[in-house]
């Protein structure tokens, strides 16, 4: 997987490889890339099954708005929790069985909510959510590395292309069951397609062959050859992570700001009606699928560093142009930018982190990613007080170019 340029990638991944894999090798990493991909798409569906949901869950358990916001911090308190020690297991155990497990439990807990009749009880269960959340995306991610060292092309966007497809399509199913069946049943049907999915894909997954061990570095636990030597990182290699986890929390930041106060910004601040405002996220949403499933494409011809400083400068425009953007058009425009833009960083950086650190480098950017996500809403609803929505928006266009040009930082201390 390139992490600076094509040359170099080509150079590090052709000496860690065989030249010519045998056929059958190759037609089995085809069949656990496809697998894989299945977890991603599975994963993005049943988050955004759970999200549709989540007024319907609300009334059943009488919250209060801070109440229910409470309850959903639950989320992010277990995924957080759990994602250093997925590290961990997936080192001792090996990424593919840890995301057969984790995507199991998550697709369990999913049903769980629509049976809860408080918030205490809510809390609970979605302690276990975010736990089940959490820990797939850090096996997924982590095996997806090992799957993209051996394959020797730049391949994680397409991984993430599924993750955000899954979410369009959990979204879309979501809204038109809405009303007409209960959400007990609906999270139950996504909860039963969860454990489908992830018994069919693990099969496929396990008769896949790992990654191909180093020379002295196997061993009896089944981790491959990227876990085991990156169960120890270097101090160069923990501060790489760090840069590339800080460049995942700028793109996340945006991304989960934009969730919250893109339908608002164009309503009271465009002026634009309810049924046009519902399709600025929608066009930013459909904008980052496309922008991932070109990501190889772009990675291979451009170079990571390039697609990820050109990615976050776009972003910087695209949002900058929405934010202040005196007509709708311009707006939806810009919000297409910044889908564009940000589609490919944060699964890069994830890559990085993965290749210089193994599942422990997964862990600490994955969990600092998920940080940008969390604090990016309540910041920018801070600042809409203090100052205007726009003005307030205009941080996203900040954060997206700072992940850019953390990008060549990265580059600068791998050339080091």
């Amino acid at each position: 997987m390139p992490l600076l340029n094509k040359t170099e990638a080509r150079s590090s991944l052709l000496s860690a490889a065989p030249s010519n894999p045998p056929s059958g090798r190759s037609s089995s990493w085809s069949a656990a890339r496809l697998a894989l991909t299945a977890f991603f798409t599975v994963d993005g569906f049943l988050f955004a099954s759970w999200v549709v949901r989540i007024p319907d869950v609300r009334a059943q358990v009488s919250a209060s708005h801070s109440a229910l916001g409470l309850a959903l911090l639950c989320i992010s308190a277990g995924a957080v929790a759990t994602m250093a020690l997925i590290g961990r297991l997936c080192l001792r155990y090996g990424s593919r069985r840890v995301t057969i497990a984790s995507v199991a439990v998550f697709s369990l807990a999913v049903a769980l909510p629509a049976h809860t009749h408080s918030v205490l009880a809510l809390g609970a269960v979605l302690l276990l959510f975010g736990a089940g959340y959490g820990a797939a995306n850090v096996a997924m991610n982590s095996a997806a590395v090992d799957l993209v060292a051996e394959l020797r092309r730049p391949v994680m966007p397409s991984f993430h292309a599924g993750y955000s497809l899954g979410g369009l399509l959990g979204a879309a199913l979501g809204g038109l069951l809405a009303g007409r069946i209960s959400a007990a049943w609906a999270l139950a049907a996504a909860a039963a397609l969860g454990l489908a999915v992830t018994a069919l894909a693990g099969t496929a997954l396990l008769r896949a062959p790992a990654a191909l061990p180093r020379p002295g570095a196997g061993d009896a636990t089944g981790s491959t050859a990227a876990e085991t030597a990156a169960a120890r990182p270097s101090r160069h290699a923990r501060l790489l992570v760090v840069l590339l986890g800080l460049t995942a929390l700028c793109t996340a930041y945006g991304e989960g700001a934009l969730a919250d106060w893109a339908t608002l910004h164009l309503t009271d601040d465009v002026h634009a009606s309810t049924a046009t405002a519902a399709a600025g996220y929608a066009s930013f949403a459909f904008a980052m699928t496309a922008g991932r499933l070109s990501g190889t494409w772009l990675s291979e011809r451009l170079g990571q560093t390039r697609v990820m400083l050109l990615g976050g400068l776009t972003a910087c425009a695209g949002m900058a142009t929405a934010a202040l953007a005196p007509s709708v058009p311009l707006a939806l425009a810009g919000f297409v930018l910044v889908g564009l833009g940000l589609a490919n960083v944060f699964p890069l950086a994830i890559a990085q982190a993965g290749a210089a650190a193994g599942p422990q480098g997964v862990a600490t950017a994955s969990t600092l990613g998920y940080a940008g996500m969390l604090i990016g809403p309540p910041v920018i609803g801070f600042l809409a007080d203090a100052l205007s929505l726009p003005a307030a928006l205009l941080t996203v266009a900040a954060s997206s170019a700072l992940a850019g040009l953390l990008a060549l930082t990265v580059r600068r201390h791998r050339a080091a």
